[in-house]
């Protein structure tokens, strides 16, 4: 099996269920493929399609000022909520499969890495969907949602440098910071399930940020720059959101931040 071709025909998939089953075999395939000594088809350059990603025609997607806040406080606030983080999950199945078929020429455990990635934001989507149908009574579509994960990976399409600086470690890494805070508010709501699911997604997510620190260094080292003083640079040419406290200090480390970069934070 041609791997990265799959992955581009699996980021195409409208469906979200399909997609999501498609993803989570397509990470087996390719482990598979590589213990038997098989080769992966790292070096291909693919056309870009016009369709990327594919996605079904709801939920209406709105700039983010446009999405109203939700509360968890209310059932039908909790599923506008469990909705939206589904919808960041089912971002994030394209966003693995993306980087897996886009860039060329890397490492084959870089394609590894995407596709595990791939797989398990599939799970993730899953199970915040079965929980938004069994208890809260909704499906994925049922509110509007913005598209600011799929905005910076076009933005970055062009330079995996850039997508690893800017989409894991940047994008999702604010969801260790958010994480915490959104649980304690779904505890005291009285939504267990919801807070189980986040803190399966919580462990994930420190892995996944960790496979951008490690790839985003991979490629300063490859072109002799400063991962430090090269990020800056990065967050102004490619208009990337600012970061802002809290800051889950213990998650980031465990995702590879530098002290250096923890201790900017801090200050």
């Amino acid at each position: 099996m041609e791997i990265r071709r799959r992955a581009l025909e699996v980021l195409r998939i409208p469906d979200p269920a399909l997609k999501a089953a498609a993803a989570r075999e397509l990470y087996q395939a390719a482990l598979a493929q590589v213990q038997q000594g098989l080769a992966l088809d790292t070096d291909t350059v693919f056309p870009t399609p016009a369709d990327l990603p594919g996605r079904p025609a709801r939920p209406r997607l709105l700039s983010a000022l446009q999405v109203p806040h939700r509360s968890p406080f209310t059932r039908e606030g909790r599923a506008a909520l469990i909705h939206a983080i589904a919808h960041i999950e089912f971002n994030a199945i394209n966003l693995g499969l993306d980087a897996a078929w886009r860039f060329a020429g890397m490492p084959l455990q870089f394609y590894l890495d995407w596709l595990q990635v791939a797989a398990e934001e599939a799970l993730h989507f899953n199970l915040l969907h079965e929980h938004l149908q069994q208890t809260l009574g909704h499906t994925y579509g049922d509110f509007d949602a913005h598209d600011g994960l799929w905005t910076m990976a076009e933005k970055t399409a062009a330079d995996v440098l850039a997508r690893m600086a800017l989409v894991p470690r940047t994008l999702e890494a604010r969801g260790l910071d958010a994480t915490p805070p959104l649980q304690a508010k779904l505890a005291r709501a009285g939504d267990q399930r919801a807070v189980e699911i986040l803190d399966i997604i919580l462990r994930d997510e420190i892995g996944h940020v960790q496979i951008g620190n490690h790839w985003y260094r991979h490629c300063c080292r490859e072109r002799g720059l400063d991962p430090i003083a090269l990020y800056p640079e990065l967050v102004a040419r490619y208009e990337a959101p600012r970061l802002r406290p809290p800051f889950n200090f213990d998650a980031r480390e465990a995702a590879g931040f530098s002290a250096e970069e923890l201790a900017y934070l801090r200050s």
